[in-house]
């Protein structure tokens, strides 16, 4: 039942982000293609393994296709930090996709991130101290982006409104996604 539930906040997280790539911006497009991907992506790695057990190469296109895009995100830094959660974000699944396939992780070519909960009696997949620090991250990250999108108290007689902005520019429902899938990620990470 875990793994349906993150399968379908992903996949609504990457719709939302596509339908972003709307934006008169080109950098708010970027943003959001990028986390479209790793929106679907996080999806396809969730999936329970008895109904998509891709074979090895799936996972090996999965961790080439992050690998791309945190090549991108590399190059990106360069004009500001803003794109290193992106870098991290690709490693990430990467990193999970790479424990995932056959002969890396601990449970064979079928698992996913959540059937990983199924072997307790086999060892954990992956590097406990890379795993460990990925952890570390997305668990300061979700708590930061959460407590930015609680609002701040408006002062008596301040209007409610902030203007006439489309429901697909509006900033913190960017960051809402973003907070959405840094939980997924901890989520999958946890499993591992």
């Amino acid at each position: 039942m875990s793994a349906w539930l993150l399968v379908a906040l992903c996949a609504a997280t990457g719709s939302y982000c596509l339908l972003r790539m709307r934006s008169p911006s080109q950098q708010a497009r970027t943003a959001a293609g990028s986390e479209a991907v790793m929106g679907f992506g996080m999806a396809a790695m969730a999936l329970p393994a008895t109904v998509a057990a891709p074979p090895q190469w799936g996972w090996t296109l999965l961790a080439a296709v992050f690998a791309a895009g945190g090549l991108r995100a590399l190059w990106q830094l360069r004009a500001g930090t803003r794109h290193l959660h992106h870098l991290v974000g690709s490693l990430a699944m990467v990193y999970m996709a790479l424990t995932m396939t056959p002969g890396m992780g601990a449970g064979g070519a079928s698992d996913g991130p959540m059937e990983h909960m199924a072997h307790a009696g086999q060892p954990a997949g992956g590097i406990p101290l890379l795993t460990g620090a990925l952890l570390v991250y997305y668990a300061v990250y979700v708590l930061r982006a959460g407590a930015t999108l609680v609002p701040a108290p408006r002062a008596a007689g301040a209007p409610a409104g902030g203007g006439a902005v489309g429901w697909g520019a509006r900033p913190e429902l960017a960051l809402a996604c973003r907070l959405a899938m840094g939980t997924g990620m901890f989520a999958m990470l946890l499993t591992l």
